[in-house]
């Protein structure tokens, strides 16, 4: 009977003693501010994987401003506004190029986010469960072919129907306007931004869709319940995701920037500012890839790092405002 009442006490015992063995000395939790080790650790580490990332991108940036010093001391600013491209001459202006890339990427997105919007609203609000899903993975398998058999497909497919049917269709009844004139070479912007359209489609609406399944249930059945039509649960959907759509939106447009195969290889790779969808034109992305190989001079070299270097802060400037745009939703969301 004596033995039972104390075998508890000696066990208790046992693991105070083993606790204050393992456990580390008090100056440890005074410097550290807790007393495990392995959770200090861990915080730590991850902390450092996250500042390692950041300082990645302050190196590629740093190296690149380096590697365009010459270009940008003999240039300035003038690199942004000047409109002549001549590696003969040692003459370097990215305004055509500059130009290139935005109209393209712009025109894209005119095409792509209607489409995005309307299949992110079927799949999220419309769509049975039994099609939901097939649809998601061919919207979700679209954005996961490489950009090189976009552009075999572009240049085999899409150009030859393009030079044949397209342009000589706009050309005879939209030819009054300068956007539609010029010989149907099928190489060119127009091309350009049909395919990268396709490419940020899938990126749009799937993103879309999910900021779209993001918004309560209860804002649907609450539409319903007061007698709306499910077009107009639907609008008071999309005015809550809107914040969201427009975030996917500039995600998409940060991948039509940075593009470059697929648009290298039915773009035309011109220099030239030309209202025309029918006449070539380069990009950003384009220009780097085609010359890089090219650039046997330090000025020319340099140029071509100058180039990366606004590619390089345009996308980051593009992709952080579609990072806050989503925040502020998912934010929206949260205090309801």
């Amino acid at each position: 009977m004596i033995n039972s009442e104390i075998q508890p006490d000696i066990e208790n015992s046992r693991v105070e003693i083993n606790n204050t063995a393992v456990r580390p000395p008090g100056f440890f939790k005074k410097v550290f501010g807790t007393y495990n080790l392995g959770d200090f650790i861990f915080e730590r580490l991850t902390l450092l994987f996250a500042v390692l990332v950041f300082l990645l991108v302050i190196l590629m940036g740093y190296e690149m401003y380096v590697g365009s010093k010459i270009s940008i001391d003999k240039f300035g600013w003038s690199f942004l506004t000047n409109s002549v491209w001549d590696p003969v001459q040692e003459i370097y202006g990215a305004l055509p190029i500059i130009y290139g890339t935005i109209v393209s990427s712009f025109l894209a997105l005119v095409i792509s986010v209607p489409l995005s919007i309307g299949i992110a609203i079927f799949l999220s609000e419309v769509s049975p469960g039994w099609l939901e899903k097939p649809l998601s993975f061919l919207v979700e398998l679209l954005a996961g072919i490489p950009s090189v058999v976009y552009g075999l497909w572009g240049i085999f497919v899409l150009v030859p129907w393009i030079r044949t049917d397209v342009e000589p269709f706009l050309s005879e009844h939209l030819g009054f306007l300068p956007f539609f004139r010029g010989a149907p070479y099928g190489f060119g912007m127009l091309a350009a931004v049909l395919i990268l359209a396709i490419m940020i489609l899938p990126i749009v609406s799937s993103i879309s869709r999910d900021i779209l399944r993001s918004v309560p249930q209860s804002q649907r059945e609450a539409a319903l319940a007061l007698g709306a039509t499910r077009w107009q649960s639907t609008k008071i959907v999309l005015k809550d995701a809107k914040s969201g759509i427009l975030g996917a939106t500039m995600l998409g447009l940060g991948r039509a920037v940075g593009e470059t195969m697929a648009v290298t290889m039915v773009i035309g790779n011109r220099a030239v500012i030309s209202p025309s969808l029918f006449d070539p034109s380069y990009t950003m992305a384009s220009v780097i890839a085609n010359e890089f190989t090219e650039a046997t001079s330090e000025m020319y070299l340099s140029a071509l790092i100058q180039l990366a270097l606004v590619l390089f802060v345009l996308t980051i400037i593009i992709n952080a405002m579609a990072k806050l745009l989503v925040w502020s939703m998912e934010r929206k969301l949260g205090t309801r």
